[in-house]
């Protein structure tokens, strides 16, 4: 009988001890947000919300536009296979301030559990095929403990796929999210100006 796969929670306290304090955290949809912002709150976690398999692309313009940051993204693998895209962009991007960490849990969680169409796919393999060599799968604790201090300690793009069993339950987050706050607090975070919509289209940055 093969040992119990570690929870969503174990992966997330070894993330929150061994992140960089400057690093950025782009997190997916439903339990990856609520979660993690349950572990390790800070200005610098961007939470989705209702924006299923955004999270990559998000944090692929992110490690483009803050080199001198590490910028990690939590991605289910449902919602990576929802925008592959993002992965083969990755690829050809290769940004080496990236880490790609895919919760692969065979499941959309956060719609309520329905399987996978391919739920035991190879992620490493995957990420391989598209030029991402620093991929591996993951499948403890302490592998991962070792695995990310690997990535975050080399150029990248890496990726982990983390084996979890599904956590269908829906995690109580410490805070009501509110996207235009999460927004705002993010931006301040990296010192982005903000953009001042018009009536009529257009805009301009805040001086």
């Amino acid at each position: 009988m093969s040992a119990p796969l570690p929870s969503r929670g174990e992966y997330y306290r070894v993330l929150a001890a061994g992140l960089p304090s400057e690093a950025l955290v782009v997190t997916a949809l439903g339990n990856a947000s609520y979660l993690w912002a349950s572990t390790r709150d800070a200005p610098e976690n961007f939470y989705l919300e209702d924006a299923m398999g955004l999270a990559l692309p998000l944090a692929l313009g992110l490690a483009l536009a803050q080199r001198a940051r590490k910028v990690v993204v939590v991605e289910g693998d449902g919602g990576l296979l929802m925008h592959l895209g993002a992965l083969v962009t990755v690829g050809a991007v290769a940004p080496k301030n990236l880490t790609v960490l895919i919760i692969q849990n065979g499941v959309h969680a956060a719609s309520g559990g329905q399987r996978l169409t391919r739920e035991d796919l190879d992620l490493a393999k995957l990420a391989h095929s598209l030029k991402l060599e620093r991929a591996r799968n993951v499948r403890t604790a302490e592998v991962f403990r070792s695995a990310l201090a690997e990535a975050l300690a080399g150029d990248g793009p890496s990726l982990l796929a983390l084996a979890t069993e599904p956590d269908i339950e829906v995690s109580v987050p410490p805070f009501t999210f509110d996207p235009v706050v999460v927004k705002r607090r993010f931006m301040d975070a990296i010192g982005a100006p903000r953009y001042v919509p018009t009536m009529f289209g257009g805009g301009r940055l805040e001086e």
